[in-house]
């Protein structure tokens, strides 16, 4: 039997200020088999960006685990945490968060250099990465000289260059007007044959979650699947 890519296990998050304390996830169980992509939809404040950092191993839960390949991720010493989301999870923000001194092929390569390729390799494999997202003739271009759909292309490019078995999305339309929202919308129609990534996508967008093979409601700190 195939490992799931990620799973989380009776995932609890709760804040604690002095004496307030307020539950934002309770019990949240999902099981997310390689290949597939799956959206989460949910009011504003209901806890998907921080159900995203517990799946992503950027916050701790409360209680519960989170499996990447059967890996507990709590039990990991911080630099291999690191590793761990370097070589196999990829982010994509409502904001791109792409370093603006640097071209759009060097922003890709980024993760390939942190995780220890050679400048050349992770150069011609961000160039590659942006020729599969049609922006092969951006690869010199700024960040400040890409539209907004351009910039997410590059993100979205970023987040695929080490092969994750795994990609979270946090509202990647969120901040793009109509068109360039439609052209990212494509792309992750595209993604299916650029990667076998995983995909779990946060969104309030109702066109975008009906593109994902599953899909989940989190509502009162709970997860549920739609129908």
């Amino acid at each position: 039997m195939t490992e799931p890519a990620l799973e989380a296990r009776n995932l609890s998050r709760v804040y604690r200020d002095a004496d307030l304390e307020v539950s934002v996830l309770s019990d949240v169980n999902l099981v997310l088999p390689a290949g597939t992509a799956i959206a989460i939809v949910g009011a504003s404040g209901s806890g998907k960006s921080t159900l995203l950092n517990l799946l992503g191993g950027l916050d701790d839960p409360s209680s519960g685990q989170v499996l990447m390949q059967g890996q507990d991720m709590a039990v990991l010493e911080e630099t291999q945490r690191c590793r761990l989301r370097n070589s196999s999870l990829g982010f994509v923000y409502q904001f791109h968060h792409l370093l603006p001194e640097f071209s759009a092929r060097e922003n890709v390569a980024m993760p390939g250099m942190i995780g220890g390729q050679p400048k050349e390799q992770a150069l011609a494999l961000a160039a590659d990465m942006l020729g599969r997202v049609g922006l092969q003739h951006r690869l010199e271009h700024r960040p400040a000289q890409l539209s907004g759909g351009e910039r997410q292309r590059v993100a979205i490019a970023r987040a695929l260059v080490m092969q994750p078995v795994c990609v979270l999305m946090d509202e990647p339309t969120g901040n793009l007007d109509p068109a360039a929202a439609q052209q990212v919308l494509e792309l992750l129609d595209e993604i299916r044959h650029i990667s076998t990534a995983s995909v779990v996508l946060v969104t309030h967008d109702q066109k975008v979650a009906d593109r994902m093979d599953g899909r989940y409601l989190l509502e009162s700190g709970r997860l549920e699947q739609l129908s």
